[in-house]
């Protein structure tokens, strides 16, 4: 087992003709990205720039900056431990970093579970997070058209748009204020970047639960809770000129929904976040998770947590869920603010946040008998009894 801290490692994806490789191809001429190892999908619609490439094997790349580049040939584990074991032996630069990029038409999950799940993984790589690249100019259309294109957007801790740049005049003007708000719909807590004025590697990045310059857990930033408060994402009008960090929704979105379809996907997608002030204990929280799992795996999208144990209320514990595929729980020495309420925030297509408060609460509210008094009757409902 190796000494040095797990390896952060950010996703890219969105569907075909975005600009990911475009935007890695930006990211990776920075001065801050060397030291980094980068995972593309051979089948990717267009290669890095050669400009940036030179090869000096079969799938390792050196890059004029200092990344490594590799192409997947294989099971993504095996194109994985193989870097990791590279790197061990000094066969390679000592990445610090390691970006995926996947395929336009990938859900993206089946990568986020080889990370957050594999047993040797999970102890060289940590998730950090998720960037999710959109086309502003044929957005509209691409997430009507595919639900992959939904649920790239709606796991996303970064979203990047693209092509602004073409849109101009008022016409202009109301689509990207349309697909912003509809963005900010689909995902309220994740940060959107315009790739021209906006992209940078501190911007980008850094979007995990541990803060590499602090070595701290930031679990306010990661967890970004109030996003999904009704106040906070109500639209508030601006108009171009504003700071570009686009933390808002526009009015102009709400009108663009009676163009669509009813039964869009993006329709079927909910952000909620469940809180409680009360201790749940630590075994009715594994059933809880456990239930969630069984009865919504495929449609938890995402899940992010802290939580108020009974075994020890003043050190929390976090949890992140992609699907039925849970990162193993990280116990904090103690609450990250003043705010000691279990948090759980969740990402969901087709689940109701009533389903999920009901049965934390189940957990939780001494009326209802606990933990126990629950366990008991899940356990004779599937005995069929």
């Amino acid at each position: 087992m190796s000494d040095s801290p797990p390896i952060p490692v950010s996703v890219v994806t969105g569907f075909l003709g975005a600009g990911k490789t475009s935007l890695l191809n930006r990211i990776l001429t920075d001065p801050a990205m060397k030291n980094t190892a980068v995972v593309i999908n051979e089948f990717g619609e267009v290669g890095l720039d050669h400009l940036l490439v030179e090869k000096t094997d079969d799938n390792i790349f050196e890059m004029s900056s200092g990344c490594l580049c590799c192409t997947i040939r294989g099971e993504l584990v095996d194109t994985l431990v193989s870097l990791i074991e590279k790197r061990d032996r000094g066969e390679v630069l000592a990445f610090e970093r390691l970006v995926i990029e996947t395929t336009g038409l990938a859900d993206p999950a089946p990568v986020l579970h080889t990370v957050m799940n594999h047993p040797y993984l999970v102890e060289r790589y940590r998730l950090e997070g998720v960037i999710c690249v959109v086309d502003t100019v044929v957005g509209d259309q691409t997430l009507d058209t595919h639900a992959e294109a939904v649920k790239q957007v709606a796991v996303a801790d970064r979203i990047v748009i693209t092509k602004a740049d073409l849109l101009s005049g008022r016409e202009g003007e109301d689509r990207l204020f349309a697909i912003i708000g509809r963005l900010r719909k689909l995902n309220p807590a994740a940060r959107l970047l315009e790739v021209v004025r906006d992209v940078t590697p501190e911007r980008l990045f850094n979007t995990g639960l541990y803060d590499p310059q602090t070595r701290t857990a930031e679990v306010r930033r990661w967890l970004a809770a109030e996003a999904y408060e009704p106040d906070a994402r109500r639209p508030r009008n601006r108009r171009r000129g504003h700071h570009h960090d686009h933390d808002h929704g526009h009015d102009h979105g709400h009108d663009h929904d009676h163009d669509h379809d009813v039964n869009r996907h993006d329709d079927r997608i909910s952000a909620f976040c469940v809180t409680s002030d009360q201790a749940i204990k630590p075994y009715g929280f594994e059933l809880f998770l456990d239930l969630v799992r069984s009865y919504h795996g495929p449609n938890l999208l995402r899940m992010k947590a802290i939580v108020k144990l009974a075994d020890d209320p003043l050190r929390p514990v976090v949890v992140h869920g992609v699907q039925h595929v849970f990162h193993p729980p990280v116990r904090l020495e103690a609450w990250p603010d003043d705010d000691h309420r279990s948090r759980l925030v969740f990402i969901t297509r087709d689940i109701d946040k009533q389903e999920i408060d009901k049965l934390f609460s189940a957990f939780t509210d001494p009326l209802t008998g606990g933990a126990e008094a629950f366990a008991d009757d899940t356990l004779s409902l599937r005995k069929g009894k």
